[in-house]
């Protein structure tokens, strides 16, 4: 499994979804409680930073997770952090360095190809939560679907919850489409739908 791939695959699920975002957009409640799509949107731009940071040996500040700025076009800054991390993540050593997860634990590491791991699940997910908040398709291929199954599989229901970075499991069906199941493992109603004012 090639992650760096694998990884600009999910980037690009997501930047599909953030084109799609209209200036009315950036007010609406999104599948994830606690922002609006605005925030969520500066949450993916921090987050792309911060793990840019951290593939370059510089992700223990808490600062460089939470200093993304959307300025007046928040496609053009996703995108600028997109190219930001993708260059970050090509570096030579990248997928055996110690990457700084502040937001796990204060001192907690983990090799890259675990971290960028984490970070493709990040990304096929908050696609979904973009998408699904402005009405927009999402069509993750089958391959990043079974890599980000992969991963959410192994988060454990210790810790999960109100006001963290995974909520509790959902129950689905045995027979739903694999994209349900991955959203229902981190906690995600499929059947979300934006609710009008």
């Amino acid at each position: 499994m090639d992650i760096r791939r694998l990884d600009r695959q999910a980037l690009s699920l997501a930047g599909e979804a953030v084109s799609r975002v209209k200036t009315d957009h950036l007010g609406r409640a999104t599948p994830c409680a606690d922002w609006t799509l605005y925030g969520l949107l500066r949450h993916l731009v921090s987050q792309n930073e911060g793990f840019a940071a951290s593939a370059r040996g510089a992700g223990e500040p808490w600062a460089v997770w939470h200093g993304g700025d959307l300025g007046d076009d928040p496609a053009a800054a996703y995108e600028a952090s997109a190219d930001e991390v993708t260059a970050a993540f090509a570096q030579d050593g990248v997928l055996e360095r110690k990457f700084a997860l502040p937001e796990v634990g204060e001192g907690f590491t983990v090799p890259g190809r675990i971290a960028i791991g984490f970070h493709v699940l990040d990304y096929v997910a908050h696609a979904w939560d973009v998408a699904v908040t402005i009405g927009a398709p999402w069509e993750p291929s089958a391959d990043l679907i079974t890599a980000a199954l992969r991963v959410a599989a192994q988060v454990p229901d210790e810790g999960r919850g109100a006001g963290t970075a995974f909520r509790r499991r959902i129950a689905v069906p045995d027979d739903a489409p694999p994209g349900h199941r991955l959203l229902a493992l981190l906690g995600r109603d499929p059947s979300w739908t934006q609710r009008p004012c």
